[in-house]
């Protein structure tokens, strides 16, 4: 007769940013090294959640999301994430059946307790077996995948409590970076997507960003690096001319986070620039590399933004011919200056507004 023991099976679900979903593919990653298996949420043994507290709205989808899970899914509800960082208490209080773990690292860890396995049982037989499918690159990941390279952030922008809720800003080894790339190579991986909370920030003891894309390109085979979103004042010269040198092998695609055009409410954001500066660097980076194509985020119905500020907004994204856009109404996140602020706009002037926008992106 068998002796081997079903596999435990999980739910995984991410809200949020793009250093978030490479979170979550790196505990659904070691959960599989463990043996266990990826499942539908009414077949899983435990359900986990990796939250976003960016805005209030984003605390209302992580509660909606976890009550669902506790519906759904018969075991735990494991939540972790920047929501968890700033009140895991009030998570906690949901459900008995709720459990906080702030470290994404021992997430992993967590879960095996929480399944109550049988102390007797020892290691199970299927561990190996799960562990060569995914090393063998025949796991369930894509071909193009997140890679995590930074962390937190030292900027305090009025409208954001993620340097709160991450922390300092901290990037990860270049030889970590260029090991890992190199796995995923190996399990198949065509591209991968470097990631980070404030990723134009990266800085090892070595290198910068654009060190590291160098490192990437000259010691490793992969097929194509592209980055994510850069914050206007960490887009250097040597970056842009290392998305110039590599022949598309490093994408020719950056998303400059603008967030307004109006210089009054980028200086009430705490934003470290002009629209000048935007525009200037737009244009530095469309001279060195003219296939350039460019997108980014807006925030509209900012506290005291008036129809001057948000007409300056449109004037800026227009000049800069941005490919997309990515159009964000202001929802106030408790804790954050702005959230403060008496001065909130009517929300039926916020719909306006990104309405206007969006439709200004399409025509773009």
């Amino acid at each position: 007769m068998s002796t081997d023991v079903a596999a435990p099976r999980f739910h995984i679900r991410t809200l949020g940013c793009k250093v978030n979903w490479a979170e979550s593919e790196t505990i659904a990653a070691r959960l599989i090294e463990a043996g266990w298996e990826s499942s539908v949420a009414d077949a899983a043994d435990i359900a986990i959640v990796n939250t976003c507290t960016v805005t209030g709205e984003a605390d209302a989808k992580n509660r909606k999301l976890i009550r669902s899970l506790l519906k759904t899914c018969a075991g735990p509800v494991l939540v972790t994430g920047c929501a968890i960082n700033i009140d895991a208490d009030f998570y906690a209080d949901i459900d008995a059946r709720v459990v906080c773990e702030r470290d994404k690292s021992r997430i992993a860890a967590v879960a095996e307790k929480l399944i109550a396995r049988d102390a007797d049982s020892g290691d199970r037989a299927f561990g190996n077996a799960a562990h060569a499918r995914f090393t063998s690159g025949t796991s369930p990941f894509r071909t193009r995948v997140d890679v995590k390279v930074q962390d937190g952030c030292d900027h305090a922008c009025s409208y954001c409590i993620v340097h709160t809720a991450r922390g300092p800003a901290h990037s990860t080894p270049w030889q970590d970076v260029v090991g890992r790339v190199e796995a995923l190579v190996n399990a198949g991986t065509q591209e991968v997507v470097l990631v980070g909370i404030d990723l134009g920030a990266y800085r090892d003891d070595d290198h910068d960003l654009a060190g590291l894309l160098d490192e990437l390109m000259t010691r490793t085979d992969i097929g194509r690096v592209r980055i994510a979103s850069v914050e206007p004042q960490s887009m250097t010269d040597d970056l842009i001319d290392a998305l110039a040198r590599y022949e598309g092998r490093v994408c020719r695609h950056v998303h400059l986070c603008l967030q307004s055009g109006s210089d009054k409410v980028l200086s009430e954001m705490n934003r470290p620039y002009s629209s000048g500066d935007f525009i200037n660097l737009v244009e530095r980076i469309r001279c060195q590399v003219p296939t350039m194509a460019l997108s980014t985020d807006v925030i509209v119905g900012f506290p005291g933004e008036t129809d001057e500020d948000f007409e300056a907004t449109c004037r800026v994204v227009e000049q800069a011919q941005m490919m997309r856009l990515h159009v964000f109404k202001y929802s106030k996140r408790p804790g954050t200056p702005a959230a403060a602020r008496d001065d909130q706009i009517d929300p039926r002037i916020k719909t306006e507004r990104s309405q206007a926008l969006i439709e200004l992106g399409e025509r773009l």
